[in-house]
């Protein structure tokens, strides 16, 4: 391959004249996208814990259903002594289910793993079926509000 002089110098100014980008155009682009994280990244992080509310929310429904499959089967839910166990393990007390199964393989635990409360008969309906939220007391708001089967 034979070497062209002109060519090269042809090239070389070309190229020459391709202007990069300057400290102050990089240093603006830098602060934009700084700006633009600062009002990003607030959002994103809460999202986590709206997460953990809809898991909640999900498991309370399917725990829900398997209450209902119960009393389906049994003619009555579990009594507040027998709990949610009685889902998992037939119950050896008061009143003992004729035609118990399995209606659920383990209980859930809630997103900040803590049991799921339940209670018969309930103050927001024929049981309350709930979790305390992170802060595992009653009430509060947002991440530590009450969430329960009565949140539809």
């Amino acid at each position: 391959m034979k070497y062209n002089k002109q060519k090269n110098k042809q090239y070389n100014k070309q190229y020459n004249k391709q202007r990069g980008f300057t400290l102050i155009e990089l240093m603006v682009v830098v602060v934009i996208l700084a700006v633009l994280a600062a009002v990003v990244l607030p959002n994103i992080m809460d999202r986590p814990d709206e997460a953990r509310k809809v898991q909640a929310q999900q498991n309370i429904e399917a725990i829900s259903s398997a209450l209902q499959l119960y009393k389906l089967d049994n003619y009555r839910y579990p009594t507040t002594e027998q709990g949610l166990e009685a889902l998992v393990t037939k119950p050896t007390e008061e009143p003992i289910p004729r035609k118990w199964q399995s209606y659920l393989q383990s209980l859930p635990k809630d997103p900040w793993g803590n049991d799921y409360l339940y209670i018969i008969p309930g103050e927001h309906g024929v049981y309350d079926l709930y979790t305390l939220g992170a802060d595992g007391e009653e009430g509060g708001e947002g991440i530590d509000a009450t969430i329960g089967n009565w949140n539809k």
